[in-house]
């Protein structure tokens, strides 16, 4: 029995997704919901492909004998955003009675096109599927993190951090998440809850697919780290996320936290 037996975790963004072997974990949603699944929690995942919710809810079930609700959610610039999500967190209640830890990992960008040619279309994307998406499911989940003296992990990312050639929107709703995240530390410390941000870089299905698709973008901004491999989406970052949901953790309320291949956190 893991240390979450009896906690709830919405995790965005957590469809199943696998590497070009066919084999590996290839989403970091999905790798923090298996690093969840081990210490027993019932997860809520969410995303835009339902054949890759329902694929993650079957394995994780069957492997790990937890509870998965998946619900498709999609904040995105034409969408009633708040009814979206609120529908999430209204159905996360009913079916599971509390929300113990809320993780915002869901993103996507159109990266590798530079500022100049960026469409506001592209622009909205980042931001609405990033930052907004961040905003209202932290408002939503609030009430119920405050009962639960519970926890927020969010994802920033080195393109923010370093000024990455070719992510301007994806580099700006990861800095506008980072700061959402310092304010609500603020905030919301004294009601209890965690909150926390993590700078991840892992080999993913999404990173193939941008060294595939802009080879020249890639070589610039990815670089390996010292340790001579990128974070494993499981075992890295998702027990760094396991981590955080730990009350012990507490003191690192407000920090960023940079997690590099091998390399551990670094607050």
């Amino acid at each position: 029995m893991g240390f979450l037996t009896g906690k709830t975790a919405i995790i965005t963004g957590a469809g199943r997704a696998v590497l070009s072997d066919g084999k590996s974990c290839g989403s970091i949603g999905y790798g923090i919901a298996t690093a969840y699944a081990k210490e027993g929690a019932n997860i809520v995942i969410t995303g835009r492909n339902v054949k890759k919710l329902e694929d993650a809810k079957e394995e994780l079930e069957r492997l790990y004998g937890i509870k998965v609700l998946i619900l498709q959610a999609d904040v995105n610039a034409g969408a009633d955003n708040e009814a979206v999500v609120n529908g999430v967190v209204s159905k996360t209640i009913e079916t599971f009675g509390s929300i113990d830890v809320l993780i915002n990992n869901a993103q996507a960008s159109a990266s590798g096109v530079s500022l100049a040619d960026h469409t506001t279309d592209q622009f909205n994307l980042a931001l609405y599927s990033g930052l907004y998406a961040a905003f209202y499911y932290m408002k939503a989940c609030y009430p119920h993190l405050k009962e639960s003296k519970g926890t927020v992990i969010n994802f920033a990312s080195g393109a923010g951090l370093f000024g990455n050639y070719g992510q301007c929107a994806y580099a700006a709703a990861k800095e506008g998440i980072r700061g959402l995240s310092r304010v609500a530390a603020t905030e919301w410390g004294p009601d209890g809850i965690n909150v926390n941000v993590i700078c991840p870089i892992a080999w993913t299905a999404q990173l193939e697919n941008f060294q595939n698709a802009y080879p020249d973008a890639f070589k610039a901004n990815v670089k390996m780290p010292p340790m001579g491999h990128y974070g494993d989406p499981e075992t890295e970052i998702g027990r760094v996320c396991v981590q955080l949901a730990n009350p012990d953790f507490k003191y690192l309320t407000g920090e960023t936290l940079t997690l590099e291949g091998g390399m551990g956190l670094r607050p």
